[in-house]
């Protein structure tokens, strides 16, 4: 009888500090997906505000585009120097627009890559923690178990690390 106790305290011990361990290793991917998709916010705002910009920029040449182009129709055919510099400088304009255009749809690729990136952090980072409580619900029960003598708590503890298993193997592949 002693020998049961002393060899069911053993395991009791030795699947408490390997769940110790699952735990740290679990805070570490928890806290290093959480970062990722704090930093990747960032980046994915400091996008959005240049993309922002390249409009505000764009949509300037074509204020200036418009006021040239009435400037251009009340000249009415006089000075054909004036004409040739007033179509050159709108020519000018037109090439900044396209421009600006093919800018904002680079940004906006690169925004929205941002974006993914930072969803699946988000969501790696959510099953790490909901992984992590499971392993803290076990080891309370693995606690008590030991303060208590109690073998079922231990069982109990075990059972809950289904939960750690189910939701660390989801946070790597991400399967519903």
């Amino acid at each position: 009888m002693a020998e049961e106790k002393e060899k069911w305290q053993g395991g009791l011990a030795l699947s408490t500090a390997v769940m110790a361990v699952l735990a740290a290793l679990t805070t570490l991917y928890m806290g290093k997906y959480s970062s990722r998709a704090i930093m990747a916010q960032g980046q994915e705002t400091n996008q959005w505000s240049y993309y922002q910009a390249k409009s505000i920029k764009g949509h300037t040449y074509e204020i200036n585009l418009k006021t040239m182009q009435l400037q251009y129709l009340a000249l009415d055919g006089a000075k054909t120097e004036t004409a040739a510099e007033y179509e050159k400088t709108m020519a000018g304009y037109r090439n900044e627009i396209t421009r600006y255009e093919a800018e904002k749809k680079e940004i906006k690729a690169k925004a929205e890559e941002i974006a993914k990136g930072k969803l699946k952090a988000q969501e790696m980072g959510g099953n790490f923690a909901y992984s992590l409580i499971f392993l803290q619900i076990a080891l309370m029960l693995a606690s008590i178990s030991s303060l208590t003598k109690r073998k079922y708590l231990w069982y109990i503890a075990l059972i809950c690390n289904i939960g750690w298993v189910f939701f660390f193997l989801d946070a790597w592949l991400l399967f519903y």
